[in-house]
């Protein structure tokens, strides 16, 4: 098997430090924290902002500020959100993109009912001019997948030139309104990417470990992060994101699988050309 792409996903849009005290929340903790998951062995770091109140928010400047802290810190490959903000534009939700020309940006392949309290909105139109402004800033889309139906809206955009060959695939589970995070389920929605795909998995809450392993062993790569589990374990607060990274990097070791360094995940992924250097 290849080796194994952690991605810690650090803050989200909803989880909040009355929720876990250990949340980063401004620029500069999520700086920090990201520098400590990359000394833990994560290579990609997907990122929300939140505003001064907690908020999610897609702030470009607070987007601009936080990965040009990790940039001086270490090289890790930023994963732009492209949502997390209530209420916002089509524009808002790729503008900070064009400015800052990440490596990779979330791709949430369709709408869905989420949480059971709203509606997580991705229109056609929306979706097309995203790909569009990802194919013209050198952006490799992480295509999130809630659902099935999810999957075959991607494999419908790449047909039609809107996500680049070949696709990374981050596969969702347990999302209230989505796809219940069951083994099978996971099994069934890997089943259906294509052969040249990459892809990545994670179970959100009490679903995060079966997840996990599962996709350890089926040759994925593996999300963790306080953006979908705040606890280490049953009743037990995570104390920070690199614990989740650790633990992730000791299970993928004891099944045999090397853990990718940033440059090791670039090559992986098809993101040569942006290879970085520093410590490899």
């Amino acid at each position: 098997m290849e080796k194994m792409i952690i991605s810690a996903a650090l803050t989200g849009a909803w989880p909040t430090k009355q929720h876990n005290p250990n949340i980063p929340m401004t620029p500069e903790e999520i700086a920090e924290d990201a520098y400590r998951c990359w000394n833990a062995g994560a290579s990609v770091v997907h990122l929300h902002m939140r505003d001064e109140y907690g908020a999610g928010t897609m702030d470009k400047e607070r987007f601009s500020q936080t990965t040009s802290l990790i940039r001086e810190k270490c090289n890790l490959i930023l994963n732009l959100t492209t949502s997390g903000e209530l209420g916002a534009s089509d524009e808002r939700r790729y503008e900070h993109l064009i400015e800052i020309k990440p490596e990779l940006a979330s791709y949430d392949c369709g709408s869905m009912n989420w949480m059971h309290i709203g509606v997580f909105l991705n229109t056609p139109q929306f979706l097309e001019k995203l790909g569009q402004v990802m194919i013209e800033n050198d952006i490799k889309p992480e295509i999130e997948c809630f659902d099935t139906g999810m999957v075959y809206n991607a494999l419908y955009y790449i047909q039609k030139g809107y996500i680049l060959k070949p696709p990374y695939f981050q596969l969702c589970l347990g999302a209230p309104g989505g796809t219940v995070a069951e083994i099978e389920n996971l099994v069934f929605m890997k089943n259906l990417l294509p052969k040249n795909a990459k892809w990545s998995a994670f179970g959100i809450g009490s679903t995060h470990m079966p997840i996990l392993y599962t996709t350890i062993a089926l040759g994925g790569h593996v999300r963790v992060g306080m953006e979908d589990n705040i606890y280490y374990s049953k009743g037990v607060l995570a104390e920070s994101n690199a614990q989740l990274v650790e633990r992730a990097a000791r299970a993928g070791r004891e099944f045999g699988r090397e853990i990718a360094t940033p440059n090791e995940a670039r090559k992986i992924l098809g993101l040569e050309q942006k290879e970085t250097n520093g410590v490899i």
